[in-house]
């Protein structure tokens, strides 16, 4: 890990990335992007669940390598991946060999409290039964067992998350 590094935050859709994130460089005084934004931005504006829809999945998987790269290429940034992007071992190595990689980690009990403003945003939960919800949290979280620094969430503020990630990347 290497302490000029980018910051990247990895978890599962809607653990607090982007929040947490955005605390970070406030903190740290470094550029922050979400990069489903950055997405977002490249195909022109158009929303995410609409990316998959009118491209697919793999169009998305491979604008968001095409931004993390470069992203993860410019240095002392943080970043927020979305939930999927280190399925794409491109992705994981990239960012475990030249950024520091930070997990957030939450309970799917304390996540599910949040699945209420998820759901119309996320396209791979739409039209999932609650189980069908579990087991892909469950499979998701096995992505992210590569990092160099783990962080619980459950009972944190975004601003105490920042904290404990600062303490263990100093």
């Amino acid at each position: 890990m290497q302490k000029s590094s980018t910051i990247v935050l990895i978890g599962f859709m809607g653990v607090g990335k982007t929040t947490v994130g955005e605390v970070l460089a406030r903190k740290t005084g470094r550029p922050f992007t979400d990069t489903d934004d950055a997405i977002v931005e490249a195909f022109g504006g158009m929303p995410i669940p609409e990316i998959f829809r009118t491209y697919g999945e793999p169009a998305f998987r491979k604008k968001e390598r095409e931004v993390i790269t470069s992203l993860v290429e410019e240095k002392e940034g943080v970043l927020s991946l979305g939930g999927g992007a280190f399925k794409q071992e491109s992705i994981r190595d990239l960012c475990l060999q030249k950024a520091t990689v930070v997990y957030l980690d939450m309970t799917f009990e304390r996540w599910k409290e949040r699945l209420g403003d998820l759901v119309d945003s996320r396209p791979l939960l739409q039209g999932k039964s609650m189980e069908e919800i579990e087991s892909f949290f469950y499979e998701r979280r096995s992505l992210y067992q590569d990092h160099h620094i783990h962080t619980k969430t459950d009972d944190l503020s975004p601003e105490e998350v920042a904290e404990v990630i600062l303490r263990d990347f100093r």
